[in-house]
Order: C-alpha cells, then sequence, then structure tokens
C-alpha cells in the first residue's frame, strides 16, 4: 500500500515520468498557517543542480488542491500536487526488456504483470521523494518548537565529499553516503511500546525512500561490541537528561526528552553510464547494458531532507496520538 500514519495519514501517488506526484494528508489539524510559499525552502534543497545531481530539472511548483483555504488548514485531507514537465522517456525505451541491475525494473514488471509505468522507474522513483518533502513541510508546522536537521556527512567513504563526488563522475560510476539526523527539543514519551516504538516508526518511513539500506540509531551497530557500563546512559536529572546518548533519544520505544539522533545509509545509484551485464528479457540472453540519460551520480546529495521530512511525519503523528490519549509533557528536552 502507499500509505502511512495513524492520525497524521499520508497517501502517496504518481510516477517518475506520469503527468504528476503529490501526497495527499489525512488528519492534519484545522487552523495550521500554510501557503505554498512555505514550501519552496525544502523543496529547493531536494532540487537537483548540483554536480553529482541528475541534470533533469523540474519547477516542483506545489499546488494546494484541497484542505486549505484562505492560507489556513481545514481539516479536510489536504492534497498537494506537482506536475512533471521536465520529461524524456525516450531514454528508458529500451530498458523494458533490459533491466537495469540494482533498480526495480525487472521486480515492477513481474509484479505487476507489465502494467507497470517503467519511464525513469515509475513509481519506484526517487521523484517522489517530492511529496514526502512536501508532507514533512506540513508535519514540521503541527511540531513547533522541534528542530529537525540531517545532512550528508561521508559520501563514497570519504568526508570529502566533494571529492568523492568528482571521482565518480570521471569513472562513469555512481556512490552512495551516510546521512546523520539529529532532532531537538522532543518530549520525553512520545511513541509506544514494540510494534508501533519511535524506532520502528522512523524506519518503516526510512526504507520508503529508495536508496536506503540500512538505519542505525545512537551508537547503533557499535552498541554491539560496548558493555552495559558503557552503553547505559547516565540520568543526570529527574527530566530524564542523559550524561550521553548512546540510545539515541529513545528508550523502550519512546523519547526520552534527548536529541534524537540516527544515521541512514543510502546506496549507489543504480543507473549509471558504466558497462554493465544483464537479463534481455526477450532474447533471454545476456547482454552489455549502458545506461543512457540524466541521473544523480550520488543521489545521498540530495537524501537530507527527505530524512529531515520523514523524521517530522513519523513525530507529528506521534504528536497527534500523545495528544488524542491525554497525554501532555511537562517539560520538553
Amino acid at each position: 500500500m502507499n500509505t502511512f500514519g495513524r492520525l497524521f495519514r499520508i497517501h502517496i501517488f504518481g510516477e517518475s515520468h506520469g503527468q504528476s506526484v503529490g501526497i495527499v494528508i489525512d488528519g492534519c489539524p484545522p487552523g495550521v498557517p500554510l501557503s505554498e510559499d512555505d514550501f519552496l525552502a525544502d523543496l529547493d534543497r531536494r532540487k537537483a543542480g548540483a554536480t553529482g545531481t541528475t541534470p533533469r530539472k523540474e519547477d516542483d511548483i506545489p499546488r494546494l488542491i484541497s484542505g486549505c483555504f484562505e492560507g489556513y488548514t481545514t481539516g479536510a485531507p489536504l492534497t498537494i500536487h506537482f506536475s512533471n514537465t521536465n520529461i524524456r522517456s525516450k531514454d528508458y525505451n529500451h530498458l523494458a526488456d533490459t533491466p537495469r541491475p540494482g533498480h526495480a525494473d525487472l521486480v515492477a514488471k513481474r509484479r505487476f504483470r507489465g502494467y507497470n509505468d517503467p519511464r525513469g522507474g515509475g513509481h519506484f522513483s526517487g521523484r517522489l521523494t517530492l511529496a514526502l518533502v512536501a508532507a514533512g513541510v506540513v508535519a514540521k508546522k503541527i511540531l513547533t518548537d522541534v528542530q529537525i536537521n540531517a545532512s550528508l556527512v561521508m559520501a563514497g567513504g570519504k568526508e570529502d565529499i566533494a571529492a568523492a563526488v568528482h571521482e565518480a563522475i570521471a569513472s562513469g560510476d555512481s556512490i552512495g553516503g551516510l546521512v546523520e539526523c539529529r532532532a531537538k527539543n522532543i518530549p520525553m514519551g512520545w511513541g509506544e511500546p514494540f510494534f508501533d516504538s519511535v524506532e520502528s516508526a522512523i524506519s518503516h518511513l526510512a526504507f520508503a525512500v529508495p536508496a536506503i539500506k540500512g538505519i542505525a540509531f545512537g551508537s547503533g551497530f557499535k552498541a554491539a561490541t560496548m558493555k552495559g557500563s558503557e552503553h547505559n546512559d547516565a540520568i543526570v536529572d529527574n527530566q530524564g537528561t542523559t550524561a550521553s546518548n548512546h540510545a539515541g533519544g529513545i528508550t523502550g520505544g519512546l523519547t526520552n526528552g534527548n536529541e534524537l539522533l540516527y544515521q541512514v545509509a543510502v546506496k549507489p545509484t543504480s543507473s549509471i553510464s558504466k558497462a554493465q551485464k544483464t537479463i534481455n528479457l526477450k532474447s533471454n540472453t545476456i547482454e552489455t547494458l549502458e545506461v543512457k540519460g540524466r541521473h544523480d551520480a550520488c543521489i545521498a546529495l540530495r537524501v537530507p531532507v527527505v530524512i529531515e521530512s520523514i523524521t517530522a511525519i513519523a513525530l507529528a503523528d506521534f504528536k497527534l496520538l500523545a495528544a488524542s490519549r491525554g497525554y501532555v509533557p511537562t517539560k520538553t528536552g
């Protein structure tokens, strides 16, 4: 399904080279001030254009189709629509029979019996992260004092990101990266134990972002090498402030009032100009594939704002759920 959330519920739609992409948000409270200009800063951060990103440039102008009237949300489903205008579908004609290694071309064709739209990856394209960013803008308004910031801290295994990107471009290849997200001023007690833990919800959304292959909260996998005396975060006051943050701001599935901290691993872009081997579905023979068209050498460059957005979406849902159950935090961390 293409829906996530309980009270702040989002439904994503569209294809990379279809007429449009967008998001429907059901459960957005009424009275949230909202205009199309509110989206522009985050949408610009996601846009292509920088070295290492695709030459495909879209206007990405948001249209508020429903759920907003005279500058405020109405409480009805909020629909945010983006037109696709810069399309070169001919670049993908040959991929119908020679699926790209690492991409969803083959599995999508099998899953949807060949009726899927394969152009630009169709519904599996990173183009749809535009809709997630739009939903994140609305979610951030609901979160008020919560501050969320994500950044690319490593690309291609190097901290010198610019150098790594230039090497990838020169070789006709692609590289992945590591994005770190931090969120401050989150009250203690948001979340649920077990199946709807804060980690579970954020991870669910993170893996809905194309190219994400791993996630780690706090000390992450390093925790497996630590002793309890090292990993335990000493509590220093009755508000739950801790001396360290190996837990990443989450204890027992609930926010603990400290900074939320996690990292995601972004895989290299599947579409590369470097020659690869793949199956020809018509002849059932192995062929050499060289992908043409417009692609990112490092998609991780455009991921930080998407990670901020999915974090905001998850936290907004938790905030509304806590309020619906009568839980009002006494202090933010």
